[in-house]
Order: structure tokens, then sequence, then C-alpha cells
């Protein structure tokens, strides 16, 4: 299964690149992150490889996430014209994903944020829920982008509410 979901931000490119980077960030907007600790390499970087446990419910998911792509390597200064790309790939218990996010200039102050989400799933019942349900996973998507665009333009922090 594969989709793009999109969201213009009302920050520089740049700002939102750093903020996206930060480790220090994720819990203030991603739903559901327990940890996510790096294994090898330094947070966000090429190449690193991270543990990530997530929580659902009652339900707590491990996966190991590797950045395979950081364009470009730093996010201070970056040129003008320049897309960003930050990609990475998650392995867990049955599913493998893929998250290609590019940055690009949407305005003067105004970044536009398009995300490529991929998944594979092992097992038929997680196959067959994909199929049946993919809206779940682009409303899932869809949401954290939402709670990105929240933290980074206004501060809110999806713990707090």
């Amino acid at each position: 299964m594969r989709y793009t979901t999109s969201i213009e931000i009302a920050l520089p490119r740049q700002r939102v690149a750093q903020l996206l980077a930060d480790p220090a960030n994720i819990p203030k907007w991603l739903r559901g992150v327990v940890s996510h600790e790096p294994i090898r390499g330094e947070h966000g970087q090429l190449g690193t490889e991270s543990r990530v446990v997530m929580r659902q419910g009652s339900r707590e998911m491990e996966c190991v996430e590797v950045i395979t792509r950081r364009e470009p390597a730093r996010f201070e200064d970056i040129p003008e014209g320049v897309t960003v790309h930050f990609d990475r790939e998650i392995a867990g218990p049955g599913m493998w994903s893929a998250v290609r996010d590019r940055l690009t200039v949407a305005g003067p102050q105004t970044t536009l944020w398009e995300s490529e989400s991929e998944y594979r799933f092992d097992s038929r019942i997680v196959r067959l829920l994909g199929r049946l349900m993919p809206g779940s996973f682009r409303k899932q998507s869809r949401q954290q982008m939402l709670d990105f665009k929240a933290f980074a333009e206004r501060g809110a922090d999806i713990r707090d509410g």
C-alpha cells in the first residue's frame, strides 16, 4: 500500500526541517510514541538506526527505524531552491514501512511538506486489514501532519490535551 499526504506549514523550510529532525520534539507531536532511541549513530542522521516503541491503546509495538536519506546533510543554511529530503524505513513484527518526506518552499514564509508512505505486511491477516482499511493509515498520517503543524506554528503539545 502506498499513498501521499501533504500540508502547508506557515514557517520557513529551514525551520520546519530543524523542528522535524530534533529528537526532543518527537513526543510533542507524534501520538503514541513511548520512546525513540538511537541504537547506532546520531539521532536523525543518515544511516542511524533507532529503537522505536509505539503504543496504541493497551498494545505496544517495537520497531527499528533507519534513516535512509537526509539531503542536505545539515538543515542550517539550506540553499534556495533545494528540496529537503528526509527518508526512513521502519521494520517491526509483521510489517515494513518507508516514509519519504520532502520539504519545499511554498511561499515567502511557508513550507509544503509532502510525505509518501509505503507499507508492506508479512501476515495474511494484517495484509487483509491493510486492504480493507487503507483510509485508517491515511487518516493517521494526516493527523500526524496536523499535530506537527500545530506544534510548529503554535507550540501546541499533544501531551497537553
